[in-house]
């Protein structure tokens, strides 16, 4: 999605499972939305963890990235974590990369 149609779409991002008039999502509720937000959580966590990073819900507004030594990073949305958890880690991270993704492959073994 570009930048313009993230600002005229409105305060979430576009990954955000909202519900809208003329707008489908399965997720229609607040229950099936936090549902789905924690599963997204669980999903960037199984790639963080290869950082020294871990993600967490922030009242359902925003999120928390935090070290393993505790140092905390609010982010406000899924399209700011990969730019913060670049920062936090000090290094490039790839969520795509081949190891990232043979590790996500064997743990669903």
């Amino acid at each position: 999605m570009c930048s313009l149609c993230g600002v005229i779409g409105g305060a979430e991002h576009w990954s955000d499972a909202v519900a809208r008039p003329g707008v489908y999502t399965r997720a229609g509720d607040s229950l099936s939305r936090r549902r789905e937000r924690a599963s997204r959580v669980r999903i960037a966590n199984r790639i963080l963890k290869h950082c020294g990073l871990r993600l967490s819900d922030w009242q359902g507004a925003s999120f928390m990235l935090s070290t393993l030594t505790g140092r905390t990073e609010l982010v406000e949305d899924l399209g700011h974590l990969w730019q913060a958890a670049e920062r936090m880690a000090g290094r490039p991270i790839d969520p795509l990369s081949p190891e990232v993704i043979e590790a996500f492959e064997r743990a669903d073994e």
